[in-house]
């Protein structure tokens, strides 16, 4: 389908509430995978002229693009959310697949998928969405945690940056009292406790430009010139990591790291911008927000442009982009190198292979937002992110602090070094004073002073920027041999039902459209119905099984067919092909009518279904214990529970029952089980 269609706000909640109270979990997150703060950590940091609760957040990417995504983002501890990237060409043909997390990562998709218009009001859902849960009571939220910040992420030229439609768009960021006010009268009756909520209108005043590869620097001063004066946005740059240099580039990726089929195109080097470009641009765009009041900072990186040596994206890709683990070497060097240049003065937003292992060392080194996307897209998918809080806990419980700043201070050993580098007179009673409270434990922001610990926390960042920046370096881990490991594959093909049901490519979804479709292990005999003279035979022609606890199916309107449940799926084939596919609307089935599916409603005239199997169509409708039921040259109908004694009708030739009885256990499945999905949600609430 490889076509994103937003969902009703009403069904939204609908789904949201039902799921949890009957199987504690939301979007297919299950509760034990919340992350919603720890009772007296502080893991907060400043972002601009707010402060997160935590500095971790979703790349702008397939984990910010749709509503659901959003929620499950902030569920998952999420606190800082880059709203995926926008732009006037909001029309593009994305290549289908489009992620290989096969090893590293690699993507050839790049921007929102969906309509301007239709961004605005998922990225509004999405924020109501949480506000309803945050005051619903429903989950243990430690003081303070429940807040969010969005930013916005635009792209990626001027000209396309000032059309009317993208302006819009922007200012509906801003103020978007009349879309809240839109979506605040769909909520259904039974939360009607939630209509008066105050919901933020003013969703964003910051904003990440999206520069891509190849944007000219003039451009992006241009632009981040626009929208510091025009808007009072505070505003961050996302720069490349061909800044580092071509030679430095493959000394790092190929000689280094051992990625030797990864080649960076000569070309890149030349037409993205230069070192010496982005310092001159920085320092004057620094300045331009200083003198308006605003944030300013920069953000490491955007993902590696490299030519395309794998098969798994269509033949027209001649390059893709590089992310994850030979990413994060790349991105922490321009770190280290951005700051030996212009010291702790901007701060810097990260996105480079963040996973739990290297999370707390980001945070050690004072990056704000640190984001993920590569990681978030293998098994166990945005449960992951919830992961990376233990290993920050683990280490601030081993330094003995409760605060990030004191944290920063006191990590990789140079406390003392950053506090002698604050410029300080040996006699100052102060030094001695902080000297001590790092061995006692005591608060050293009280023994500091506000002065001296802002100092001290900058200087710590610097030195722990440079040894973290030493030790990622020739860290194994992030080189080709660690990482060069496909994801096992079992050689068999999967098939409408029964598979392994290890349920991987249900979280690894990032629009959660793969899902868990409840019906019981049956062996169902299959009958073929013959008419001749009026008269009705039948014969058991074979049978269909069941043999699984459950079969996976997958929601078409959520699925942008990017592939990345096939990587992870053992089986061949891939969830999002094979797999039963469900459509919300009539629409949507008859729109994409080369696609098999099917479409699910729940009416006064009872259940009907309607299915597409190679290119041909079926409807069948259930109704006080009738079964109506038509398909290419017949029209029958029967007793559900006596098809043999009660069948009567027209057909051309002999009915194989098979797909009517394929339909009926999807129409249970959906409807009858009790189980929640996005499915059973609409189905039952088309009237």
């Amino acid at each position: 389908m490889a076509e994103l269609i937003p969902y009703p706000f009403a069904a939204l909640i609908e789904r949201m509430f039902s799921e949890l109270e009957t199987a504690e979990s939301i979007f297919d997150l299950p509760r034990k995978s919340f992350f919603l703060g720890k009772e007296g950590r502080d893991y907060s940091v400043p972002f601009h002229d707010k402060r997160a609760p935590t500095p971790l957040g979703p790349a702008s990417g397939p984990q910010t693009q749709m509503a659901q995504n959003l929620v499950l983002s902030w569920l998952s501890g999420c606190r800082i959310l880059e709203l995926k990237t926008v732009q006037i060409l909001d029309e593009l043909e994305i290549p289908r697949p489009c992620i290989d997390m096969e090893t590293i990562g690699f993507n050839v998709e790049w921007s929102q998928e969906l309509k301007l218009e239709q961004s605005l009001h998922e990225y509004v859902k999405g924020a109501m969405l949480i506000e309803i849960l945050k005051a619903s009571g429903k989950l243990n939220i430690a003081p303070g945690f429940g807040e969010v910040i969005y930013d916005m992420s635009v792209g990626y030229d001027l000209k396309g940056i000032q059309t009317e439609r993208v302006q819009d768009y922007i200012m509906g960021m801003k103020d978007a009292s009349a879309v809240v006010e839109h979506f605040r009268k769909q909520i259904p009756e039974r939360f009607r406790q939630f209509r008066d909520l105050d919901f933020p209108t003013r969703l964003s005043n910051s904003l990440t430009l999206s520069t891509f590869h190849g944007c000219p620097p003039d451009e992006i001063e241009k632009i981040i010139d626009f929208l510091l004066r025009e808007h009072s946005l505070n505003c961050i740059i996302k720069l490349n990591p061909t800044l580092l240099g071509e030679e430095r580039v493959r000394e790092l990726l190929q000689d280094m790291m051992g990625y030797q089929e990864v080649n960076v195109p000569s070309k890149a080097f030349e037409t993205d911008t230069s070192w010496e470009q982005a310092q001159g641009f920085v320092q004057r765009l620094g300045e331009t927000a200083d003198r308006l009041g605003l944030g300013f900072g920069v953000k490491f990186s955007n993902t590696l442009i490299v030519e395309n040596h794998r098969s798994f994206f269509p033949e027209s890709e001649k390059e893709m982009y590089l992310s994850g683990p030979p990413l994060h070497v790349l991105a922490t060097n321009l770190v280290d190198r951005f700051r030996m240049r212009f010291g702790d003065r901007y701060p810097i937003s990260f996105s480079a292979g963040i996973d739990r292992k290297n999370f707390a060392d980001a945070v050690a080194i004072g990056l704000t937002p640190i984001t993920s996307c590569s990681d978030l897209l293998k098994a166990g998918g945005y449960g992951r992110a919830s992961t990376y809080f233990r290993e920050l806990d683990s280490r601030m419980d081993r330094l003995g602090v409760n605060s990030i700043p004191d944290y920063i201070i006191k990590s990789y050993g140079n406390a003392e070094q950053a506090l002698s580098e604050c410029g300080m007179d040996e006699g100052d009673s102060r030094l001695d004073a902080c000297r001590e409270a790092l061995q006692s434990g005591s608060s050293l922001r009280d023994t500091a002073g506000p002065d001296l610990y802002a100092n001290w926390l900058s200087c710590a960042k610097l030195l722990n920027t440079h040894t973290y920046a030493g030790q990622v370096t020739g860290d194994e881990r992030y080189a080709f041999l660690k990482n060069s490991k496909a994801p096992t594959k079992v050689g068999s093909m999967l098939e409408l039902f029964d598979c392994l049901t290890c349920d991987k490519c249900i979280p690894v979804c990032p629009n959660d459209a793969n899902f868990m479709l409840s019906i019981p292990p049956e062996q169902i005999a299959v009958k073929t119905f013959t008419l001749n003279d009026g008269n009705w035979s039948m014969e058991e022609t074979g049978k269909l099984n069941l043999e699984k606890k459950h079969q996976i199916a997958n929601f078409a309107d959520f699925c942008n067919e990017c592939g990345n449940c096939d990587i992870f799926c053992p089986e061949d084939g891939g969830p999002y092909a094979l797999k039963p596919r469900f459509f919300g609307s009539r629409e949507s089935f008859q729109e994409f009518s080369d696609h098999e599916g099917f479409f699910i409603e729940r009416h006064s005239g009872g259940d009907t279904v309607l299915a597409r199997f190679q290119e041909s169509e079926y409807e069948s409708t259930l109704q006080n214990g009738q079964v109506y039921f038509r398909g290419p040259g017949f029209n029958i109908q029967f007793d559900a529970d006596n098809p043999e004694q009660t069948i009567s009708g027209e057909a051309e030739a002999s009915v194989d029952l098979t797909r009517y009885e394929i339909m009926e256990k999807i129409r249970w499945g959906i409807l009858e089980s009790g189980h929640v999905n996005y499915v059973s949600v609409v189905a039952q609430n088309q009237n």
